[in-house]
């Protein structure tokens, strides 16, 4: 399942799917998100004609109320709804136009909130949507200015949706503000960028394990860690060990402080507690254990 947005990446990401299609044996469909935007109606149709010239099924989903106008809100509709329409349709995989331009907006935009590398790595090849749906983004080395060229060549009919001009939206602000600037100091920002990505992302899948395999060695079956190996510990895999502990028992996506708050308890006197943390959680130490407590026991 192809998502198809109407813009230049989606639309050489269908074309080039499509062509490949026959010597793989691929089904192929294009999947459209309607988010109730002004404009989206025209967008939607735009792509309906085009999976008709490309003789491929055309799925959509229409917003009941338009999607609050933010990056993250429409981002999350929009993965909802296509691994729903992937589920439905018993497609295993869903391809998106991610380039290579993305990525090194992606590393920029986390980088500037503080993300380390899990964050820096965000934009991968592929990951699980859900059991048997994976987004996999084949565009991944190419540029934006590559897959303009290429929708030039074969004519491929790109709708400008509005809001890509809108600096309301940060990536849009970053691409239309900050990379011309980024690239009168460095004509191969993008790609150096993109390049940095991929090692971050590399190396984060390679710490991450070494964590899930250490926590996994250190972690009794009443949750609580056992202190004294993550002693001898850089604290770089301590952060790593603790921000998956913490994961796990929150079943929340920990911060940073909680995280460091958590790592003080490594050396810290018998009886120490971190502040709450979220639904009233807070860890403690007893003896050479790390245990999670309730704050307020039912």
């Amino acid at each position: 399942m192809v998502a198809v947005s109407g813009g230049q990446d989606s639309l050489c990401l269908g074309q080039l799917l499509v062509d490949l299609s026959s010597r793989w044996q691929w089904q192929l469909a294009i999947a459209h998100c309607n988010h109730g935007w002004s404009g989206d109606a025209a967008i939607a149709d735009h792509v309906r004609k085009i999976a008709q010239q490309w003789h491929r099924p055309f799925f959509s989903r229409e917003a009941t109320t338009p999607i609050k106008e933010t990056e993250a809100a429409a981002r999350q509709w929009r993965y909802q709804q296509l691994t729903a329409m992937a589920l439905a349709k018993k497609f295993n995989s869903i391809a998106t136009g991610h380039t290579l331009t993305d990525r090194a907006e992606t590393l920029l935009f986390n980088l500037v909130r503080g993300s380390g590398l899990q964050g820096l790595g965000a934009l991968t090849e592929q990951r699980c949507l859900a059991d048997h749906v994976t987004l996999t983004r084949p565009l991944l080395t190419v540029s934006r200015t590559e897959t303009a060229a290429f929708c030039q060549e074969f004519n491929l009919p790109i709708y400008e949706d509005i809001y890509n001009q809108n600096l309301h939206f940060s990536r849009n602000r970053l691409r239309h503000n900050v990379f011309p600037e980024l690239k009168q100091i460095n004509k191969k920002t993008e790609q150096h960028l993109a390049q940095t990505a991929a090692i971050c992302q590399e190396e984060n899948e390679y710490l991450e394990a070494i964590a899930s395999d250490k926590l996994s060695q250190y972690l009794n079956k009443d949750q609580s860690l056992q202190r004294l190996p993550l002693r001898q510990l850089h604290p770089a895999l301590q952060r790593r060990i603790l921000w998956q502990y913490l994961a796990l028992i929150l079943s929340k996506t920990p911060t940073f402080q909680q995280v460091e708050e958590s790592r003080q308890l490594i050396q810290a006197p018998n009886h120490s507690q971190t502040s709450s943390f979220f639904r009233a959680i807070r860890l403690a130490v007893q003896n050479e254990l790390i245990i999670p407590i309730a704050s307020n026991l039912q």
